[in-house]
């Protein structure tokens, strides 16, 4: 088998700048005694001729692009690209050069662009020369320049060379005064050299380009120039939308000016990124790199300049939770937070670690309590995005906040019953709130996030509570939906087939299925605290009334959670599920289904296989014994036959234990009447007596004994006679020798078949075997 992370296209730029496939291979690093260095080999997977041979050159500016990407230009016009399969390929080849030429395998460009070696080279290629001679900015020159400008994209030396040039004698600010010259004008074609001009200095990649095109001067001329694509019959707005929809709104004054043309800034060129540069190709996908990292620290030093003011912050919290604020005022106010975490992604571990502590120590987390208990719909979704940022950075600080809270009577004060409570009213007829703030609760109750070191009670006292306060908050719809099989019938008495306990509504339908969710991820995971909350509230007798849902999904969302219970494997939830009879429902699904064959056969059958699978005996002897008739005529799996015959393997091994207990029993009787017996006068005979000193006694006990197995028709004893009572053959009352034993009741288990004769075998054994009778006189 090849080597998948070796494989590689080999592409090379032709004259019309396309890029060409010259064929796929494998790629090897080796040293080529010819080239008289370390090269670069690719050879063919088909016939395994060479593709490809390159030195690696010193002098060579390679460049990483998309992390499965290598391009470079080995001579004027001719430019390679060597595209991987895999990212472990093009990272080991990447190190291989830059290991050749000494430099940081974390650098995605190998060469410094104004090296003078670089630059010396560049000098001795008089036909590229005139690549840095720009030519005047003029009206009459914006075809040459933006021809220029277009064909060096494809070489990073050119491109490097080329912004140095633009970066010089202003020549950016006098291409966008050209752009003013030919707006007034209305001068289309220079106005479409000028879009193709820009977007190629865009795709430069250079920040120090960047800043001049950017600032406040520029960046509306830059936008101007974008909006003219020759592809487009009438130009866009884009200016206009900047500058008279798109408003920018101070929750509260920022007397930053730095930081205000920072947060201008910012907002302007994620405009640029997102909405005016089409997306870009494949091999111009790492050209605007820097562009994104241009947005990026914009935003890392917005987010340290306000956390930095606390000041501002403390306001922005006191007006947030005062009752007087109006609601328009707070819903700014919550979605300044909301873009304030945003930004905060673009941090650094440590930093945003210190961002949302902060955060924190304000009282974000009241504040949300108060904010995500409102009407106001907009205010409720930018909470919940602000809560979800909390939740993934530190699960157990919102939980510690929780736990720290104050009883208060009403349980629906506390923060997670308000998420409880927003999810049950999500008005989203596709529940997307409410999807989210399940999956917020999943994480907030999941206990493999509640491992840390140094909060080992965590767990117990987190799940205590939520069991305490917040479980019977979230199964509200889930049992006012469902009735027991009493009122459901009480309720249907006199009607038509409809189930009044399993609402029709589609939205309720779905809300209950993300409740049945939840539950069925805590009967994984909370093994104690939601077993003992089923069995106190019969919980799955209640989710198996869903089972008559008329929308498939809800009932197989009730039988999941009825296949993890089972699946727990515990006696305790089978003896609650065998006296409940709650198979009963699931059977008569399966029934009502026929012979159909879909998503809801097969569960109910995989249900029952894994019971026989697994060999739960209890579940087993329940369904055979009570549901057997009804299941038997379900032949296209033999999932029933199976447990049938599992439950009478289990019977006929009950029954030969029995009966050796039976025959254990009968044995350990003989041996107990070997080591002593009563003779007819009521003395007890002792085993260390030698026989030679009794021999008339020991006759007529196995007389006696004889008898009495013959006249009591193979009963196992015969009744035993008080001791007092006791008389002697002659009529006179026994005098004993010893004080008289207390008689021993026996009882022996009764097995399933009985086998008469074998009283009559053990009597004759205990005549003739000559092994028993030595053990008692000795």
């Amino acid at each position: 088998m090849s080597d998948t992370r070796r494989r590689v296209k080999v592409y090379t730029l032709n004259e019309d700048r396309q890029w060409d496939d010259r064929g796929t291979g494998h790629v090897s690093s080796t040293f080529v005694e010819r080239l008289k260095g370390i090269s670069l080999l690719v050879r063919a997977e088909s016939d395994g001729s060479l593709l490809l041979e390159s030195k690696i050159s010193p002098n060579t500016a390679y460049q990483k692009q998309q992390d499965t990407l290598i391009v470079w230009s080995e001579a004027e016009n001719y430019d390679l690209a060597l595209s991987f399969q895999e990212k472990a390929g093009c990272d080991e080849i990447w190190e291989k050069i830059c290991q050749v030429q000494g430099k940081d395998p974390a650098l995605e460009i190998t060469q410094d662009p104004i090296d003078e070696s670089e630059e010396e080279r560049f000098e001795e290629m008089p036909e590229t020369s005139h690549l840095v001679e720009l030519p005047p900015c003029e009206l009459a020159r914006l075809e040459e320049i933006a021809d220029l400008v277009t064909s060096v994209l494809s070489s990073p030396i050119r491109r490097e060379k080329l912004a140095l040039a633009l970066m010089s004698e202003g020549y950016m600010k006098k291409l966008l005064q050209l752009f003013q010259v030919c707006e007034d004008l209305d001068n289309r074609e220079g106005l479409h050299h000028l879009y193709e001009i820009v977007r190629g200095v865009l795709f430069l990649n250079k920040a120090a380009l960047f800043e001049v095109m950017f600032s406040d001067d520029c960046i509306m001329d830059v936008v101007g120039c974008l909006e003219f694509d020759p592809s487009l019959v009438q130009p866009k707005k884009h200016r206009e939308f900047l500058t008279k929809t798109a408003k920018f709104k101070e929750v509260i004054p920022i007397t930053d000016s730095e930081l205000r043309q920072k947060i201008h800034q910012t907002y302007r060129v994620q405009y640029i990124q997102d909405i005016i540069l089409p997306t870009p190709s494949v091999f111009e996908e790492n050209f605007l790199s820097t562009l994104t990292s241009f947005i990026f620290f914009n935003k890392v030093e917005i987010v340290s300049m306000l956390q930095e003011d606390e000041k501002f912050l403390t306001e922005v919290f006191a007006q947030l939770t005062d009752e007087a604020t109006e609601d328009c005022k707070r819903r700014e106010l919550v979605n300044f937070f909301k873009e304030f975490c945003a930004f905060s992604q673009t941090l650094q571990p440590q930093n945003r670690d210190a961002f949302f502590k902060t955060l924190a120590n304000l009282g974000i987390l009241p504040a949300l309590e108060i904010v995500m208990g409102m009407d106001d719909l907009q205010v409720r979704a930018a909470a919940t995005d602000i809560f979800s940022y909390l939740v993934e950075f530190s699960p157990s600080m919102v939980r510690e906040f929780v736990m720290q809270e104050p009883q208060q009577t009403d349980d629906d004060v506390l923060l997670i019953n308000v998420v409880i409570k927003q999810m049950i009213c999500d008005s989203d007829p596709e529940l997307g709130g409410a999807v989210q703030l399940m999956g917020l609760l999943r994480t907030l109750i999941d206990p493999e996030n509640m491992l840390a070191p140094t909060n080992k009670t965590e767990k117990t006292e987190f799940l205590s509570f939520f069991y305490k306060y917040c479980m019977q908050v979230l199964t509200v719809p889930l049992l006012a939906s469902t009735v027991d099989e009493k009122n459901c019938k009480d309720l249907q008495e006199g009607s038509t087939k409809i189930n009044p306990v399993c609402p029709d509504h589609f939205q309720t339908a779905q809300l209950l299925a993300l409740i049945l969710e939840l539950l069925t991820f805590c009967v994984e995971h909370h093994t104690y605290h939601i077993k003992t909350y089923i069995m106190n509230k019969d919980l799955l007798r209640r989710v198996l009334v869903l089972m008559n849902s008329k929308h498939t999904f809800l009932a197989l969302c009730a039988l999941r959670f009825m296949r993890r219970i089972i699946g727990q494997k515990d006696e305790y939830y089978n003896r609650y599920i065998v006296k409940g009879n709650l198979f009963e429902p699931v059977i008569n699904t399966l029934l009502d289904n026929g012979t159909r064959y879909n998503l809801l056969n097969s569960a109910i059958i995989e249900l029952f296989e894994f019971i026989k699978v697994e060999d739960i005996k209890s579940l087993i002897a329940h369904i055979i014994d009570n549901y057997y008739k009804a299941l038997e005529s379900i032949e296209y799996v033999q999932t029933f036959k199976g447990l049938k015959g599992r439950y009478e393997q289990e019977k006929d091994r009950q029954t030969l234990r029995l009966n050796r207990y039976r025959r254990d029993a009968r044995t350990l009787d003989e041996d107990e009447d070997e080591e002593m017996w009563f003779n007819e006068d009521g003395e007890a005979i002792e085993k260390s007596r030698p026989e030679e000193e009794f021999p008339e006694s020991f006759g007529k006990y196995m007389e006696a004994k004889k008898g009495a197995a013959n006249g009591t028709n193979g009963a196992n004893c015969k009744p035993a006679t008080s001791p007092t009572s006791a008389a002697s053959p002659n009529g006179s009352p026994a005098k004993s020798a010893t004080p008289p034993a207390t008689p021993v009741v026996k009882t022996a288990m009764v097995g399933l078949v009985d086998y008469p004769d074998d009283e009559d075998e053990e009597d004759e054994d205990e005549e003739q075997s000559p092994r028993k009778r030595p053990r008692l006189g000795s």
